[in-house]
């Protein structure tokens, strides 16, 4: 069968050596050198992130991802298994032929895995944007026949192969899902007509703008000409700002809008709350991840829902004292003990590695030199590393948690990771690089509705929602359940429409008189 097979890729080798293709000749061979060391996905993917929104800078990261698992697994490992030896390739034309010939064994391509893995590993992430890349890597997997250094069957090999690598990615790094897909529960907010009786406060401080397009301010004034934009730069007192835009939107029955990072929604969220005002979030920080969970991923996707009146209900979780007084509030996350730090780590490693590998690779390092915490959970006495609480169900399970399916069911998402167990350090970092860490007996999840937590008299502080605070001895976590109205398009765009929409409102900005 072997030898069956052997004779038809060598017939289709022959048949693609003597095709006349009108300006491949042109393209191709280029095409295939560009690809080499995978140049060609890496710039790619820095284009991504550079121009994209939050789901091209994802696919970035999870294209070169998969690239790298493929390339190892190819030319470390297939490549040396097989060693098939590499075409004649007299047949091909001498213009097609690549300047230097690749010395390796011939199969699998390497090429054709890495150009697989990385427009599949798009893919997962931005479907748009994988349907633009792969037309390129089905180009360079076929150029490495049509330039005679590969048989067909090597190149099939190599597509299954970077296909299957971007596919594992998925086991410990599942890919965000499309927003069609979040059980959102709809609410009906006041209709703004481009952004009349909005008033939002923009954070200058927060976050590194998006780029490709204007500055934030400019940016909202162009999509909702009719808002009231209230700027607060570094050094401003972010709350006075807060406190003057609610007052302002309760007495028009408008609404709130801030332009910022996590920390600056959460202080409008609980000021929203408070006045019972629908909140506008556009996201102006460096993650933004609870604009991502409200369906908010752009400014024209708020824009967009502020104009329809199109919302979401969201749960608002509080954190309070002892005696019952309101220490803060949290809209993603709250946690104590190392858990801050470890997410400090993965997110400086995560846009090079993944979140998952940057996540594993941080607990190793925070628990090299880390003390564990002695706390009391609802009166039990605990030795924890970490403690976490989500304000809903995050998912994945583990150190990595990334986004939720639900944003107003009451609960809160409670991790945490037991030092008390033999060996826990050695256990925890084994589960987590072998993908178990549901299964491992030092790490548990629970969602509740509320939870006490004490004996804090010698912890440093907290953190909640990339902010950080004082603990009193005692803290009591439960949540306001649908108590915050957030915009949130009902049916947003997709990310090639947006960047189009970003175009045309750019020139226009670039062509009014100063």
């Amino acid at each position: 069968m072997t030898g069956r097979i052997g004779r038809i890729d060598r017939r289709l080798f022959a048949r693609v050596a003597a095709a006349r293709l009108p300006g491949a000749e042109q393209v191709l061979p280029p095409l295939s050198s560009a690809a080499n060391h995978g140049r060609l996905w890496f710039g790619a993917a820095a284009v991504l992130a550079a121009v994209g929104g939050p789901a091209a800078r994802r696919a970035a990261r999870r294209g070169v991802g998969a690239l790298a698992l493929a390339s190892l697994t190819t030319n470390a490992v297939a490549k040396y298994a097989v060693r098939r030896g590499r075409p004649v390739h007299d047949a091909v034309p001498l213009v097609r032929r690549l300047p230097k010939a690749p010395w390796t064994p011939s199969f699998p391509s390497g090429h054709a895995a890495s150009a697989a893995a990385f427009a599949t590993g798009v893919a997962l992430e931005a479907p748009g944007y994988g349907a633009v890349v792969a037309p390129v890597a089905a180009a360079v997997a076929f150029s490495r026949v049509y330039v005679g250094v590969h048989y067909p069957g090597d190149v099939l090999a190599g597509v299954a192969l970077g296909a299957a690598a971007a596919a594992v990615t998925c086991y410990w790094w599942p890919p965000r899902p499309a927003p069609a897909r979040f059980g959102r529960t709809r609410v009906a907010a006041p209709v703004l007509p481009d952004g009349e009786g909005l008033v939002v406060v923009v954070n200058s401080g927060s976050g590194r703008g998006v780029p490709g397009r204007p500055p934030a301010r400019q940016y909202v004034e162009l999509l909702l000409p009719k808002a009231e934009i209230i700027p607060c730069g570094p050094g401003e007192d972010l709350g006075k700002a807060l406190d003057k835009a609610v007052a302002r939107a309760a007495e028009s029955g408008g609404a709130l809008g801030v332009c910022g990072g996590d920390g600056t929604v959460n202080a409008a969220a609980r000021r929203a709350v408070a006045a019972g005002v629908a909140l506008a979030v556009f996201p102006g920080g460096t993650l933004n991840h609870f604009a991502l969970d409200a369906g908010t991923a752009t400014f024209e996707d708020t824009a967009h829902a502020v104009r329809r009146g199109e919302a979401v209900r969201v749960d608002l979780a509080r954190v309070r004292d002892g005696a019952g007084a309101d220490v803060t509030g949290f809209v993603n996350t709250f946690s104590i003990g190392l858990y801050p730090e470890l997410v400090r780590r993965r997110e400086k490693l995560e846009g090079r590695i993944g979140k998952w590998p940057a996540a594993a690779v941080s607990l190793l390092g925070v628990l090299r030199d880390a003390t564990p915490l002695r706390v009391r959970l609802d009166g039990h006495d605990r030795l924890l590393w970490l403690l976490f609480a989500g304000n809903g169900r995050y998912l994945p399970e583990g150190l990595a948690p990334s986004h939720r399916p639900l944003l107003d069911e009451g609960l809160l998402d409670v991790r945490t990771v037991d030092a008390e167990a033999p060996l826990a350090r050695t256990r925890l970092v084994v589960s987590a690089l072998a993908g178990a860490l549901r299964r491992s007996r030092v790490y548990r999840a629970e969602r509740v509705e509320e939870l006490r937590i004490g004996g804090l008299d010698d912890e440093g502080g907290l953190a909640y929602d990339g902010e950080h605070a004082a603990a009193p001895e005692t803290l009591l976590l439960d949540k306001l359940r649908g108590a915050l109205t957030v915009y949130s398009p009902a049916a947003p765009e997709d990310e090639i429409t947006q960047l189009a929409r970003t175009a045309s409102l750019a020139a226009a900005a670039r062509s009014r008189p100063a």
